[in-house]
C-alpha cells in the first residue's frame, strides 16, 4: 500500500512536456474541452469558488477563465484568443484570451514571472525580435490580425504607443524627441511639428514644466519627467492603444502620483493596457484587471469587482497578499 501512495505520488508530480507547434497551421483553437478539469469545488472566503488552477498547472492543462460578466459585450480594441506563446520549447503563455476595452484602463496583475510583459509586447509584437518565439491564436487589433500573413509590423506600430518600464529618451531635445515618430514619416511642416509637440507635451502634462526649454537635452529632465516625455512621445502619432510596461516602477511617489493622473486624464481619448505589480496601483489606475498565474489568465473583470468579490479563493488570495 505505501509503495502504490508513492507511486501515485510519483505520477501526479509529472508535469506532461509542451509540445512546439511546427507550422502556423497549430495556430488554431485549444486541443479538447474534455481535457479542462471544471469539477465543482469547495468554497473559499466571501464566497469565492477554489478554481483548480494549481491543479491545472500541476498537470499541465487548460483550463477556462472566470470572465466576469462585466465584461461581456465590450467594444474592444484588443482581442485576444487562446493564445500561446514558446521560447523554444519553453512553453510562456497558455491560451490567454481576453479584450481591452476601449478608451479604458486595463491592467494585467500577477506575480513575477506569470508572462505579464510577455503578453503586453505581444500586442505590438516585440517577441518577433527574438529568433526562438513562436505563437499559436489570434490577436486582433481593430478587427485586424495583427500575427496575419502578409501583416507590416512597422505600420503595426504606428498604431501602438509603448512606454517602457524605465524612461528611454532619446539623447537629443525635447522637442526632437516627441517629432521623432512624424519625422520618420517624412513630416517636415514646422508649424504641424510645433502644434504636435505642444499638443502632445500637453497631453503628457509636462507643457508648462518644459515649454521654455524645449531646445534642451531631454536626458536633463528628472525620471519621473522623462517617463511623462516618453509618453509624450507615444500620443504624438494619435495611436489606437497605449500600452504601459510597469511605467511606474523606477519613479517615486510624487512621479507615481503624477502619472497615475495622467492615465486617468488619457482614458477616454486613447485605449490604455497597462502591467503593473502594484495592486493598490491596479486600483487606482484602472477600470478592469485580468489576473495571470505562470502564463495563464485566471480571473478577469471589473477592477473593483475582481478586488471586493473575486470568484476564484486563487485571485483572492493573490490580491490579499496571501502569495506573491
Amino acid at each position: 500500500m505505501v509503495e502504490d501512495n508513492d507511486m501515485q505520488r510519483e505520477e501526479n508530480a509529472q508535469i506532461p512536456v509542451q509540445n512546439n507547434p511546427a507550422d502556423d497551421t497549430a495556430r488554431s483553437v485549444p486541443e479538447s474541452a474534455s481535457e479542462r478539469p471544471l469539477a465543482p469545488m469547495p468554497e473559499g472566503q466571501h464566497g469565492a469558488r477554489i478554481g483548480g488552477v494549481f491543479e491545472s498547472v500541476s498537470r499541465g492543462v487548460a483550463f477556462d477563465t472566470d470572465v466576469h460578466d462585466g465584461m461581456v459585450d465590450k467594444d474592444c480594441v484588443i482581442e485576444i484568443e487562446n493564445f500561446n506563446l514558446w521560447y523554444g520549447s519553453a512553453q510562456a503563455l497558455y491560451d490567454n484570451s481576453m479584450g481591452v476595452p476601449k478608451g479604458e484602463v486595463t491592467a494585467l496583475i500577477g506575480p513575477s514571472g506569470c508572462g505579464k510583459s510577455t503578453l503586453l509586447r505581444c500586442v505590438n509584437r516585440m517577441n518577433d525580435l527574438i529568433p526562438t518565439v513562436t505563437t499559436k491564436g489570434n490577436m486582433r487589433l481593430s478587427g485586424d490580425d495583427i500575427y496575419g500573413a502578409g501583416v507590416d509590423v512597422i505600420e503595426l506600430r504606428k498604431r501602438i504607443g509603448m512606454v517602457f518600464q524605465k524612461p528611454n529618451p532619446f539623447p537629443m531635445s525635447i522637442y526632437e524627441n516627441i517629432v521623432y515618430p512624424l519625422r520618420i514619416d517624412g513630416l517636415r511642416d514646422k508649424a504641424i511639428l510645433d502644434e504636435v509637440v505642444e499638443k502632445s507635451l500637453r497631453g503628457a502634462g509636462l507643457w508648462e514644466e518644459v515649454k521654455d526649454r524645449l531646445d534642451d537635452n531631454a536626458l536633463r529632465l528628472s525620471g519621473g519627467q522623462q517617463q511623462r516625455l516618453c509618453i509624450g512621445r507615444a500620443i504624438a502619432g494619435e495611436p489606437e492603444i497605449l500600452l504601459l510596461d510597469e511605467p511606474c516602477s523606477a519613479l517615486d511617489p510624487i512621479a507615481t502620483g503624477r502619472i497615475e493622473d495622467l492615465i486617468q486624464e488619457l482614458k477616454g481619448h486613447y485605449s490604455i493596457l497597462i502591467v503593473t505589480h502594484n495592486m493598490q496601483q491596479a486600483q487606482r489606475a484602472s477600470d478592469y484587471v485580468a489576473f495571470m498565474y505562470l502564463g495563464r489568465m485566471v480571473e478577469f473583470g471589473p477592477t473593483q469587482d475582481l478586488f471586493v468579490n473575486p470568484h476564484l479563493k486563487e485571485t483572492e488570495d493573490y490580491v490579499t497578499g496571501r502569495f506573491g
